[in-house]
């Protein structure tokens, strides 16, 4: 689903954690945006322009103590689009624009830490 216009589009995940610091590290095939921590309640956003061919994507991982989690936060050749992204104790949750709701988009695996 390309994009109408090429116009300046932010994306917004947030914090809704219960207690502990998340972190984010987004990127797309020319910019990382590197790992950021996010408190409980703030949110980490970015501004960018979609290209003209219609072939920008940005992919998030995020990592909360022994789990991640890994989802497409932008991309025009996507079914879905969301600009804010929230992220709970369950999951993350794509907030949809014209409704307001929200929908499950992944849920977190742990890892194994030595």
């Amino acid at each position: 689903m390309a994009h109408p216009s090429i116009q300046e589009l932010t994306v917004h995940v947030t914090n809704k954690l219960s207690s502990k610091v998340l972190i984010v590290h987004c990127r797309s095939g020319d910019d990382d945006l590197g790992p950021h921590g996010v408190e409980i309640g703030a949110e980490f956003r970015w501004s960018f322009k979609s290209n003209a061919m219609a072939t920008t994507l940005f992919w998030c991982n995020l990592a909360v103590e022994d789990k991640r989690l890994s989802f497409v936060a932008y991309g025009d050749e996507v079914p879905y689009f969301f600009e804010h992204w929230n992220v709970y104790d369950g999951g993350v949750y794509g907030k949809d624009i014209r409704t307001g709701g929200e929908r499950f988009m992944g849920a977190w695996r742990r890892i194994w830490l030595p």
